[in-house]
């Protein structure tokens, strides 16, 4: 067939394939659209889903009439002039295909009031690649776009549109990523007329926090620690949910690079691995995260629809992500004021048999109260501390945030007193934390110990793989693999690490080189090293139905607030819970 230049309207609709997949692309791009055009309140409307009608009005600085015809136009942009433009990218688009797209797949209309002019102007398009002649509109200043019957000339992608409901879930998930970055900016949503958010402009920190927990729920905010992180040019801030509070999907994840929200591969190995040991298996942590770095450091144009980016240094944000989550999530230990967050908590029931071997009774007298265990703790601490008892300081500062330790349940829990009610305590999950703690830092304090193989594991890889490990050879060095190369196609693993002398080796290698190929880096060492201390952590902590006297139920509690990460054993299940005196006397109906 002969080569044929294509008609513009064809050339807009297969431009509109790559960026208007929904009705909720087209909000994206009309919304950023308003966001670039410095607007301060956004006002979304939207009828069946979207698929009907969608209108966005904005109070931006508004389109000059002049311009109103050329906004539809295919390449149109305000936002680059020169190549070099798109290489410090700092508006949320710049495509001009966006309008004439969305234009050319429904009927669109725009009116547009330019903040320095009289009166607004109005242009239309059907579809066509015909637009109206701008005519006088009644306007503030600001812009509104009106987009309806989406996808009525091309049946066949209307078709593979959703329900009404799912259609506006996925508007309503896009509206909330908006109001989650866009904290000056006013936004309201509406579906059908009835109104479904209306957020106000956000002043303070105060105002940001209750728009977060209006979209995100109270759960989140009060169980999510700030995070202000820096290191060069790269600033990481927002919230991070503590493990406990980790969810069944990936539902509440946010992350955006320079008020752009993303989705990236890298990133997202950074944080899970961060969250690696406090974690239960199967569950995804929440967050609400904020990079800030040089425009030049990150390409945002390898993807239409913006979603994905491109780090110029890679290693070094992951290594920042890393860091600074890793440093927050340590200090997950009891605290005072602090509660730690359990899922779920069964209802109460009728008592039941349980599998527990049955504890005896145990004499706990009058003396082992709370106030002779407050004296004990405090003459077994350093000198100064003699000060400290003396000066009488308050309740808070003399009961530590776990309190002392009242008696043992099914030998399996500890019942502790605190401040604020009753702690109780799965002792071997504390230990296994506390005992896992203390391996990872005598072990990272000596280093990494190799161990020679009695018989060198010959490895058939790929030419590429084998150029990996002559590139990493030094990395690989440091984590107590060594690895030579023998031919072409063919590597000799000689010595691993002591932790992981049972390991696979080959498949330990061929996981080190799948990751360095994806990532520039691996954490593969320190995972199985981790494992291997997991399970000694396990096998060396207090068993299930061992009794424990008080002062060794104390000195457990002490040392689980000085562990890092002691709110959850390793496999991420919680090690403490708190119920206060409010919860009790609900219990017993007091007060009532």
């Amino acid at each position: 067939m002969p080569i044929r230049i294509l008609p513009p309207q064809l050339i807009n609709q297969i431009a509109a394939g790559e960026v208007v997949e929904r009705p909720a692309s087209v909000v994206k791009e009309l919304v950023e659209n308003s966001l670039d055009a410095g607007a301060r309140k956004i006002d979304i409307e939207v009828d069946q889903g979207g698929i009907k009608r969608i209108h966005i009005r904005d109070d931006g600085v508004g389109i000059e009439q002049r311009d109103l015809t050329m906004a539809l136009s295919r390449h149109a942009t305000s936002k680059v002039i020169q190549f070099k433009d798109l290489e410090s990218l700092q508006s949320m688009g710049f495509r001009g295909e966006a309008l004439p797209s969305i234009s050319s797949v429904s009927r669109l209309r725009l009116i547009s009031r330019h903040q320095e002019a009289e009166e607004a102007w109005e242009v239309a398009g059907d579809g066509s690649d015909a637009v109206t002649e701008p005519k006088p509109a009644a306007h503030p200043p600001g812009t509104s776009v009106e987009v309806c019957d989406l996808f009525y000339n091309t049946p066949a992608r209307r078709k593979f549109l959703r329900t009404e409901k799912t259609e506006f879930n996925h508007i309503s998930a896009l509206f909330q990523r908006f109001a989650l970055m866009h904290f000056d900016v006013g936004f309201s949503l509406h579906h059908n007329r009835r109104q479904i958010f209306a957020l106000p402009p956000c002043g303070d920190r105060q105002d940001r926090e209750g728009r977060i927990r209006e979209l995100l729920g109270a759960g989140f905010m009060d169980q999510a620690p700030a995070i202000e992180e820096q290191a060069g040019n790269m600033i990481l801030s927002g919230w991070v949910a503590r493990p406990g509070f980790s969810r069944s999907q990936a539902d509440m994840q946010y992350f955006y690079v320079n008020r752009r929200m993303v989705r990236d591969k890298l990133v997202t190995h950074a944080i899970r691995q961060s969250y690696q040991d406090v974690l239960y298996h199967g569950r995804h942590p929440a967050y609400l995260l904020f990079l800030g770095l040089d425009p030049r450091k990150v390409d945002v144009n390898v993807h239409p629809t913006k979603h994905e980016v491109r780090f110029r240094d890679s290693r070094s944000v992951h290594d920042f992500i890393y860091r600074g989550l890793h440093r927050l999530l340590a200090q997950t230990r009891p605290q005072h004021g602090q509660e730690p967050v359990v899922e779920t908590i069964p209802s109460v029931k009728e008592p039941t048999t349980s599998g527990y071997t049955r504890q005896q009774g145990m004499d706990l007298r009058v003396a082992q109260r709370p106030a002779a265990y407050r004296a004990a703790f405090m003459a077994q601490q350093p000198a100064h501390a003699q000060e400290y008892s003396e000066a009488e300081p308050s309740r808070t500062e003399q009961i530590p945030p776990l309190g002392f330790a009242l008696g043992q349940l099914h030998g399996v829990y500890i019942l502790a007193q605190n401040e604020a009610g009753l702690v109780l305590v799965d002792m071997h999950a504390a230990h296994e934390r506390i005992t896992y703690e203390r391996f990872k830092l005598t072990y990272h304090g000596d280093g990494i110990t190799s161990q020679p193989l009695l018989v060198p594991v010959t490895v058939a890889v790929s030419a590429s793989e084998a150029d990996l490990v002559e590139e990493y050879q030094p990395l690989l060095d440091r984590l107590g693999i060594e690895v030579s190369r023998l031919g072409k196609d063919s590597l000799a693993i000689r010595t691993v690490p002591a932790l992981l002398r049972d390991a696979d080796a080959e498949k330990l290698l061929r996981d080190l080189l799948a990751d360095l190929a994806e990532h520039g880096h691996t954490d593969r060492m320190q995972v199985e090293i981790e494992k291997v201390l997991a399970t000694m952590a396990c096998h060396g902590s207090v068993r299930a139905n061992r009794r424990l006297e008080l002062d060794e139920m104390n000195a457990l509690l002490r040392d689980m607030e000085r562990t890092e990460r002691a709110d959850q054993c390793n496999h991420g299940r919680p090690t403490w819970v708190q119920m206060s005196l409010s919860e009790l006397d609900r219990l017993f109906l007091r007060g009532r």
